[in-house]
């Protein structure tokens, strides 16, 4: 049961592998902006934790000034208790001081420990910043060249009858025969006026020719 509850895990790990692969190859930068989103959801619990790490400091330190100051206070009492000779209260303060004594030691060492903490937590927040931020510096730079290599692309199709053959060349090649036939025709029409006005030149400088003669 276990091997087959293994052969199916890898099945699935397979599949999801190729998925991914499939996707990557598709559209590189799509799987790119999702790896990112989720590296900014990680930066943004690790900040959430930073923040709680803050006010677990905040809480202990007032804690460890409380157990200070409470202690300090009963043995205050258990001296002016003792010099009063009054043994009961002197008992009861020396307990509650030595209680605040050993709860502050041990509110003493915690704090050590959360301030470390929030040191590392800190080191470790700014650096999945940095991370992030030259992350997203290096997408702006693929992004920058794969849109050129896909205009380049573009472009030497264009220019490379060989190679090309789809609507965007078809729109070319329908553009230049326009320009021809237009070409041609302005051509056929300049000419034709003017043959028409040289013809017509003519005819009147013969006219006058045999008018002159008939004179």
């Amino acid at each position: 049961m276990a091997n087959l509850f293994t052969r199916m895990k890898n099945t699935v790990l397979a599949d999801i592998h190729e998925a991914l692969d499939q996707k990557e190859k598709k559209n590189p930068i799509t799987l790119l902006n999702q790896y990112l989103r989720e590296c900014e959801l990680e930066t943004e619990k690790v900040r959430k934790l930073l923040e709680r790490q803050y006010s677990l400091k905040e809480e202990f330190t007032r804690e460890l000034r409380y157990a200070q100051e409470l202690a300090g206070k009963r043995k205050r009492q258990a001296e002016i208790a003792s010099q009063a000779g009054e043994n009961e209260l002197y008992l009861f303060a020396s307990e509650e001081h030595t209680q605040f004594e050993d709860r502050a030691a041990r509110l003493k060492v915690t704090l050590n420990q959360v301030v470390q903490q929030l040191v590392e937590l800190e080191r470790k927040y700014e650096e999945m910043k940095h991370k992030l931020k030259d992350m997203h510096i290096r997408r702006m730079e693929l992004m920058g060249r794969e849109n050129m290599t896909r205009a380049q692309a573009k472009m030497n199709q264009v220019l490379d009858n060989n190679t090309y053959s789809n609507q965007s060349f078809s729109k070319f090649q329908e553009i230049e025969s326009y320009l021809d036939r237009l070409e041609h025709q302005v051509n056929s029409s300049y000419h034709r006026n003017t043959i028409d006005a040289r013809i017509a030149q003519l005819e009147k400088d013969l006219k006058k020719e045999e008018t002159h003669s008939i004179s």
